[in-house]
């Protein structure tokens, strides 16, 4: 396996990068790339010469450039196609575009535009990225494993079910852990060397997919059952031989795997679900927020919850967690949450409950009192009886905040607190205009994809983003840095109350519960640093001394450093 760490010279101090290739392959590899930057000593030592341009440009030099064929593209999907092709070639580069331009880039590379790149997967595929990870593979695949082109700090594994907000994308749900990987290095600063994506391609029941002759992946039914249990085991296996120090993050699975496969390996190795555990801190954070905005107490809060997938179960107990801080017992702080799903109020006994929805099931004397409501109780008949005054929505279902429910909910509180976090865009249930507008003004509104500021009655409200991106790299980091045996509910916890510590006074006052996401390399830092002294405080992790200062040394920046011929 290659390494792209650079080392430092003992007599010298520079860092530089030890290189065993020679010539057009040095090009090729777009961790060492550098097009027409490479310096005179560098073209001779490398066989560089005659190769490239006369003319040596610096990294700053280059971004120009990069910027205006960027802007060039002529669509959304275009951008995304062509920073997915300067990844391809030049990393560098990539990254030192991405942090130069993140407010405008971020939801090209990650959500909401990478559904799209997802959905067209197999036709706009020119270059591999990562490993696909098929039924073929059984019986080898610590083989399969070990072919990664270096030895992975942070895995991002997918099996492709449950993409985003737009379903089985079999093979093409590979631009998940691509994506949510350049976070890592964009977010944490951890080397994109050290970053493996993987695909497992069990098949898929996307009729069209299956019959799209330049369809790429596995060209079967998906694999259930006992089968797909043993696949997945298989391949925790193999992470655990082939790569034993390495964090696995499982992301967009279906809801009847994600909860088993988290629960069942995550004392087998460090791991954790983005879905189900990130999105949960992200959502606490942006509640802390709101405390601050105005002055309450978390475990004051009466909360409803439209969604009861896995994004809902993970909020749900991230939320009692954080109560039960807050000295609420655990029993009283369930009652305060309201889980409805597509059928409605999640009440106990209800036939045919998923388990995992049984956790936070309303007990039938608790909504006794509320007379003739039917086998189906909707989200407004529960606004109305409840009084929330939190609305989270991660049910995916556009519109499903009304104006009717939105209305009711103000009547009853201050400040109404409303989170449609479901992604993308066209599935968040309600836009930020109407929800300010429905409340003259009163709601402190978070959103899961990115909108524009509201004007209401002569002022501005700012939008934030509860963008996972706070949450899942940091994790990463602190969980890597640690060396944590697992990760932990209280690590979460501890990086959802280090990002509301990180929302600037001034961004409060206009209703903004999360940073601005050009923080986020700031907000990272503190999230870590956060991650590596709760994992220590719960005895996961040995100490680690000077805690700041190790994750500060440890995230990588995108610049060209010298390269030397090993």
């Amino acid at each position: 396996m290659s390494s792209y760490l650079p080392r430092r010279d003992p007599e010298t101090q520079e860092w530089y990068l030890p290189v065993m290739r020679r010539g057009s392959s040095v090009l090729r590899d777009p961790l060492l790339n550098k097009g027409t930057a490479f310096t005179e000593e560098e073209r001779d030592s490398l066989g560089l010469r005659g190769l490239l341009p006369a003319r040596i440009t610096s990294l700053e030099e280059q971004l120009p450039r990069a910027y205006e064929a960027f802007r060039l593209s002529p669509s959304d999907v275009a951008r995304n196609l062509f920073l997915s092709r300067l990844q391809d070639s030049n990393e560098t580069l990539f990254f030192a575009l991405l942090a130069r331009h993140l407010e405008e880039m971020t939801p090209i590379i990650y959500t909401p535009i990478v559904a799209e790149a997802c959905r067209d997967w197999s036709h706009r595929f020119r270059r591999t990225r990562g490993l696909y990870v098929t039924p073929g593979d059984r019986g080898r695949m610590t083989q399969v494993l070990e072919n990664a082109p270096a030895e992975p700090s942070v895995i991002v594994v997918t099996d492709n079910e449950r993409i985003l907000g737009i379903g089985d994308q079999g093979a093409g749900g590979m631009g998940i852990p691509i994506g949510k990987l350049a976070l890592y290095t964009l977010g944490a600063g951890i080397h994109p060397s050290l970053c493996l994506p993987v695909s497992l391609d069990v098949g898929t029941d996307n009729g069209d997919l299956l019959k799209d002759p330049l369809y790429i992946g596995w060209r079967q039914p998906r694999m259930r059952g006992d089968p797909y249990w043993a696949f997945v085991d298989e391949f925790v296996t193999a992470v655990k031989q082939a790569y034993p120090n390495a964090l696995l993050q499982w992301e967009d699975f279906g809801k009847s795997t994600s909860f088993r496969h988290l629960e069942t390996h995550r004392e087998r190795l460090a791991s954790f679900n983005d879905d189900i555990q990130g999105t949960a801190a992200v959502s606490v954070a942006g509640l802390l927020g709101a405390m601050r905005a105005t002055q309450g107490r978390l475990k004051d809060q009466r909360i409803v919850l439209l969604g009861a997938g896995s994004a809902g179960v993970g909020i749900s107990r991230l939320i009692v967690d954080a109560m039960v801080e807050e000295g609420l017992d655990r029993g009283d702080a369930k009652t305060r949450i309201y889980t409805l799903d597509s059928k409605g109020l999640v009440v106990e006994g209800r036939p045919g409950l998923d388990d995992h929805k049984r956790e936070f099931a309303v007990p039938p004397e608790l909504i006794r009192g509320w007379g003739p409501t039917g086998d189906r109780i909707p989200l407004l008949e529960v606004v109305r009886r409840v009084k929330p005054t939190v609305l989270f929505g991660v049910s995916g279902q556009p519109g499903a905040f009304t104006e009717d429910v939105v209305r009711t909910m103000a009547q009853h509180v201050e400040r109404p607190i409303i989170l449609p976090l479901s992604n993308p865009t066209s599935h968040a249930e309600a836009r930020p205009v109407d929800l300010i507008r429905w409340t003259e003004g009163r709601a402190i509104v978070g959103t899961g994809s990115p909108f524009d500021d509201v004007l209401f009655d002569g002022r501005r409200h700012r939008i934030g983003q509860g963008n996972n991106v706070f949450i899942f790299p940091g994790v990463g980091l602190g969980a890597i840095l640690s060396k944590a045996r697992r990760v932990t509910d209280g690590m979460f916890l501890a990086a959802a109350r280090a990002l509301a510590a990180c929302v600037r006074d001034d961004l409060l006052e206009m209703g903004c519960i999360y940073p601005r996401i050009t923080e986020v390399r700031d907000v990272s830092r503190v999230v870590a640093g956060a991650v590596v002294r709760r994992a220590m405080e719960e005895g996961v992790a040995p100490d680690l001394p000077d805690v700041e200062a190790t994750v500060a040394a440890a995230m990588w920046e995108p610049r060209y450093i010298p390269f030397r011929p090993a």
